[in-house]
């Protein structure tokens, strides 16, 4: 199988995307989700087991477009002129700029998202992921993803807020309490893209492209 033929994303069953899930709709299986469903006061952190091989979880990881399947809302990422970065669209809020680079370690499987609403100058929202192949820590095939993210101060106050596409657009710090049902769907999401193409022996995604070094 060629490396760009794998099952699309609108035909994986299972997904809760911006596509067929309203933010109403959203918003209630967030607060519908079991367990503690807020973040803490500075940190969030949701973990999964994939039964996907780490490489190619990672692999899939580091090409900062697949963020466009997995994510409920991040879409029509482009190039934005620095080296590395890209600019495409959060529709969580109408016509909200979201700015995004890929920072990658394949020693240690790390791959870490540093983004913004708005504006590209200061990448702000880090959020921090790593695979781990699952045979070490469970003893058993595929990968234990992890995923933190931690509380900014501009999370509590927009720094640029005449950047805004409007005066009363939301700021993204009021999600703050449900970044964890909501990072928790987003990595389900991710869990079924891996496991529905690799059970199907398809590519997990496309090809990954040189990632910003440490």
């Amino acid at each position: 199988m060629s490396a760009d033929r794998f099952t699309p994303v609108d035909r994986i069953p299972g997904l809760m995307r911006v596509e067929n899930t309203d933010r109403e709709e959203l918003l209630a299986h967030c607060l519908a989700a079991p367990g503690p469903a807020q973040a803490d006061e500075r940190y969030c952190t949701v973990e999964e087991h994939v039964d996907c091989p780490p490489e190619r979880a990672y692999d899939y990881l580091r090409v900062l477009h697949n963020l466009q399947e997995w994510t409920y809302s991040v879409r029509d990422l482009e190039p934005a002129g620095a080296p590395g970065l890209s600019a495409g669209y959060d529709r969580i809020e109408e016509g909200t700029r979201i700015f995004c680079r890929v920072v990658a370690n394949p020693d240690a499987m790390t791959i870490d998202y540093h983004c913004s609403w708005d504006q590209g100058d200061r990448l702000w929202m880090i959020y921090l992921m790593r695979v781990v192949p699952a045979a070490l820590v469970l003893d058993r095939p595929g990968s234990v993803i992890t995923w933190t993210n931690c509380r900014h101060p501009y999370y509590d106050a927009n720094p640029y807020p005449r950047l805004a596409p409007s005066p009363d657009r939301p700021w993204v710090g009021r999600y703050w309490d449900l970044f964890r049902a909501g990072h928790t769907l987003e990595l389900r999401n991710l869990k079924t893209i891996l496991e529905y193409r690799h059970a199907n022996g398809e590519p997990v995604g496309r090809p990954p492209q040189p990632a910003v070094p440490r």
